[in-house]
């Protein structure tokens, strides 16, 4: 008999889930599945709707500046999925469960890598189109380089801190935009981004669940990016740390002309999403950076 699972239990029990073997790995992942496969859309169609003479200087810098982010995701997803592969060994034996959450979340992997994959072709071929500046062979291998391994509930809280600022960059893109089609385009990456953050809380919180990592490693994260100055911040904070290792796409991003931050936006996603991971509820950056001193022993 297949076990029916939930979206919502996979989402905010998918711990409990496994470690009372309510559900096997091949049930989690046929759910992956069908609910990709269900989401797929037509990078051909999309560009075909758009009217490139109809598009603004203001949509163009847009195309083109998202263009650029999303070559940096593909070596995120390849990371998690070696890095998740290689705690799922790690935990096999002391804690199954924990180790076939990992496993789910290398699988879950290919699906983010595809979805993005289509951000990043449809984006660049339209910045191709309309004639705005070539991303050359260089740019290209420079942005795939390979994030540094790091904890993993770091790694995934930093994820769905990343596709938050996706989702209310690509929701702000859309709202600005004129054409249908690309309004639509627009859309349809911001709810993509909102999944996949979806998915990354899911697997955090389970990592916390499991009572094997720390609350403090995602206070840690959290408060890397909401702090004045922070990662949130982007390619606007004063200080752009010069990294040999990778590319973070949020210090890519050229404004030539005015873009709201939002700010305010994000962080209260990151902070609801925090509060979904731990447990512990937080409101403001100094609350943040309060609790993880409190976490750390400071």
């Amino acid at each position: 008999m297949v076990n029916a699972i939930s979206r919502v239990n996979i989402v905010n029990h998918l711990y409990k889930i496994l470690a009372e073997q309510r559900s096997c790995l091949l049930d989690l992942i046929w759910e992956q599945h069908s609910f990709h496969e269900k989401r797929r859309w037509s990078a051909v169609e999309m560009i075909d709707a758009i009217d490139l003479e109809n598009l603004t200087e203001f949509d163009k810098v847009n195309i083109w500046n998202a263009g650029r982010a999303e070559l940096t995701t593909k070596p995120g997803a390849d990371r998690l999925a070696r890095v998740a592969d290689v705690e799922c060994r790690r935990w096999q034996e002391s804690n199954p469960a924990l180790a076939s959450v990992m496993q789910a979340c290398s699988t879950w992997s290919r699906y983010w890598n595809e979805e993005e994959s289509f951000h990043e072709s449809t984006l660049n071929r339209l910045s191709n189109l309309l004639g705005l500046e070539t991303v050359n062979d260089r740019v290209l291998i420079e942005f795939r380089k390979i994030f540094p391994d790091d904890d993993m509930l770091r790694t995934l809280v930093l994820l769905a801190i990343s596709e938050i600022t996706a989702t209310v960059n690509y929701s702000y893109c859309a709202s600005v935009a004129q054409d249908p089609g690309l309004k639509k385009l627009f859309k349809q990456i911001a709810a993509d981004e909102a999944q996949h953050m979806t998915y990354f809380i899911s697997f955090a919180k389970a990592l916390v669940d499991s009572q094997e990592y720390s609350p403090k490693g995602a206070f840690a994260v959290t408060h890397l990016f909401v702090r004045e100055g922070g990662e949130l911040y982007g390619s606007k904070r004063q200080h752009l740390e010069q990294r040999d290792s990778h590319v973070n796409w949020w210090d890519t991003l050229k404004y030539d002309m005015t873009i709201p931050d939002n700010i305010e936006r994000k962080q209260g996603m990151i902070f609801s999403a925090l509060r979904q991971i731990t447990g512990i509820e937080v409101n403001s950056a100094a609350e943040v950076e309060q609790k993880w001193l409190e976490l750390v022993g400071c």
